[in-house]
């Protein structure tokens, strides 16, 4: 299968990327500057600006996959998550607005139409939900980013008109070292200074990184998947919980709580990204046949931090 990728420089596209082409998939990168990246071997990179239709569409065939993973980091790319500002807002906003619509537009241009189109989007669709258990049926949110992830998941659904498989990914928290909140959280531990954020009884929805490609790939291959799939590990833990395994996995204490006013005052709006979660379970991924490699954060975190 050709499989046309948005986003796939960055921390899930990369390795998700090398397990396409491990399974014979030929891969296309859509990128705004392609010449600055050395893909894979076998991968091409083809300039798309991500606000207009262009021309990649041509690269379209009656074998083609679209995985639509391009947008910029929720918390920014440095070490202190950039504050919520009304500017910075609107930012998260159009990186995921303007790539989608432009896409629904090259298709639509497309002579040949793709089988299939993948959705990259968040558990954040649900908003804080407490202790409540949320499964793909579970509505939407009202907060921020609920109302961001309800706007971009829409970006591409009228691709459903042109009879288009479209698959939806609701992601949780991502487990890897190599990018992420996993290894801010690990220096904390390492430093003696770990222990539960606010009252530590918010859900974190995580998913080690190769249970995310795994999956998404699970996807693209099985024909009969299609709508929303949330990409969380079956077990869910709260951040206190998740903390004590992270202090387990480190040998290091779970002693050091820090205030959720601090966070609030430090980070603003944006504390709500540790502070708040959301129970979210993979029920339609586990029904379509998945299995996880990693369902317990313990042997998740062993393996990454090993």
């Amino acid at each position: 299968m050709r499989v046309i990728i948005t986003g796939g420089s960055g921390l899930i596209g990369t390795v998700l990327t090398e397990r396409l082409l491990a399974n014979g998939h030929e891969v296309i990168i859509l990128s705004r500057s392609p010449e600055k990246y050395t893909f894979p071997a076998g991968v091409q990179g083809v300039e798309w600006d991500g606000k207009t239709a262009g021309d990649w569409h041509t690269y379209i065939n009656e074998d083609t996959a679209i995985i639509h993973l391009a947008s910029i980091n929720i918390a920014g790319y440095n070490f202190i998550p950039n504050r919520w500002t009304a500017k910075r807002k609107e930012v998260i906003l159009q990186s995921r607005l303007e790539p989608g619509q432009a896409m629904v537009a090259a298709i639509k241009a497309a002579k040949q139409k793709p089988k299939l189109l993948i959705q990259a989007s968040a558990t954040g669709y649900y908003g804080p939900r407490e202790s409540e258990i949320v499964t793909e049926s579970s509505p939407p949110g009202n907060d921020f980013l609920a109302n961001v992830c309800v706007a971009w998941e829409a970006t591409t659904a009228p691709v459903e008109d042109m009879g288009i498989r479209r698959i939806v990914t609701r992601t949780g928290l991502v487990l890897t070292m190599d990018g992420g909140p996993l290894p801010i959280i690990v220096l904390q531990y390492k430093l003696f200074a770990g222990g539960r954020l606010g009252d530590g009884r918010q859900w974190w929805p995580w998913i080690h990184l190769d249970d995310e490609v795994e999956a998404v790939t699970y996807l693209l291959e099985n024909e009969a998947a299609e709508g929303v799939y949330n990409l969380t590990a079956p077990n869910p833990l709260t951040n206190d919980a998740f903390g004590k395994v992270v202090g387990q996995v480190l040998n290091r204490p779970h002693l050091i709580p820090v205030p959720a006013f601090a966070l609030k005052l430090l980070l603003g709006e944006i504390a709500t990204l540790v502070l708040d979660g959301q129970r979210a379970i993979p029920q339609r991924l586990q029904e379509a046949g998945f299995i996880f490699k990693y369902s317990e954060a313990k042997p998740a975190l062993a393996d990454l931090l090993k």
